[in-house]
């Protein structure tokens, strides 16, 4: 009589334990050492790329680190800034605190306008330009570049005896600066003609305030608007009265007596939902000599931003 052999269940689990014994191989097999599969190094200690900021009006990134403050200036450094006439005041801080941080250096500081400011800039005439807006395309590829300094506010006023005394909502400032509303009864005042006071074309303000006041239109030309020649803040506050509006950075009107900042949609200049805020810049001409580096470095350092604020 034959034997009988093992059952085949025995024979069932001597295939899976040998499946098994195959696969985890597999899944444990080293990686190769083949130069196709050698594995990205880690970057040592964990390092980081460098904070960067936007460059002005693009979309690439320049590095925060570019303008460091500098341990030191060589005396007879010398750097020559024009521009918005909304950056006097940052100016004249920043020029104080850079000339007595580094003895025997000179900073020229002149206010001609944002426009102005840039075609010095461009024909070499300033070695900075203070700018109240972003740089357009063009003036990039003029080989102009430009970082943030200082954030502003656009404060409207009128004059300090003015009969109205109320605040004015988002629609209400369009109306009176497209022309739409030239009585002061039609934005909750007494009754009375609106004078107002607008800034030339050439002032960074002046463009500023088409964007983010009358979202991309255009100021009004109806007789009760008048555009100054020059663009400059003491004419345009002497221009007021006792029936008009003007704009400003709030920075040169904040402690005007002659003067009311009027609010906007309920909130004051100075509050964090104030709706006219703006970024202000020094433009540049790349590459940077070693003055602009210097000063940018100042102006853009802890230190620089205090000294930005003296007397504020």
């Amino acid at each position: 009589m034959a034997k009988s052999g093992p059952p085949p269940i025995v024979f069932i689990l001597l295939f899976l334990l040998l499946a098994g014994g195959g696969w985890f191989f597999f899944l444990n097999k080293p990686a190769s050492q083949d130069a196709n599969n050698t594995p990205t190094p880690t970057p040592a200690g964990n390092a980081v790329a460098p904070p960067v900021a936007p460059v002005v009006g693009g979309t690439s990134p320049v590095a925060a680190s570019s303008f460091a403050l500098p341990a030191s200036v060589p005396a007879g450094t010398a750097v020559r800034i024009d521009g918005s006439t909304s950056m006097v005041t940052i100016n004249q801080n920043l020029k104080n605190g850079f000339q007595g941080k580094f003895s025997g250096t000179t900073v020229d500081t002149k206010a001609n306008g944002s426009e102005k400011g840039l075609q010095d800039l461009a024909a070499g005439t300033a070695d900075i330009a203070a700018v109240s807006r972003p740089l357009t395309d063009r003036e990039q590829g003029q080989g102009l570049a430009a970082v943030p300094v200082a954030l502003d506010t656009i404060a409207l006023v009128v004059g300090a005896n003015n009969p109205f005394k109320g605040g004015l909502t988002s629609a209400q400032v369009q109306d009176i600066f497209k022309g739409n509303a030239q009585d002061w009864s039609k934005v909750g005042g007494p009754a009375g003609p609106i004078k107002v006071i607008n800034r030339p074309a050439v002032s960074g303000t002046h463009q500023t305030f088409k964007e983010q006041v009358l979202g991309g239109g255009e100021f009004g030309t109806t007789a009760n608007i008048t555009k100054l020649d020059r663009d400059a803040t003491t004419p345009l506050l002497q221009a007021l009265g006792n029936n008009g509006i003007g704009y400003a950075t709030f920075a040169q009107v904040a402690n005007q007596k002659t003067v009311r900042v009027v609010p906007v949609n309920g909130a004051t200049p100075d509050a964090g939902n104030y709706p006219y805020k703006r970024q202000l810049y020094y433009a540049y001409k790349n590459p940077p000599s070693q003055a602009v580096k210097d000063f940018l470095g100042y102006a853009t350092s802890s230190e620089g931003q205090k000294a930005m604020l003296a007397g504020n």
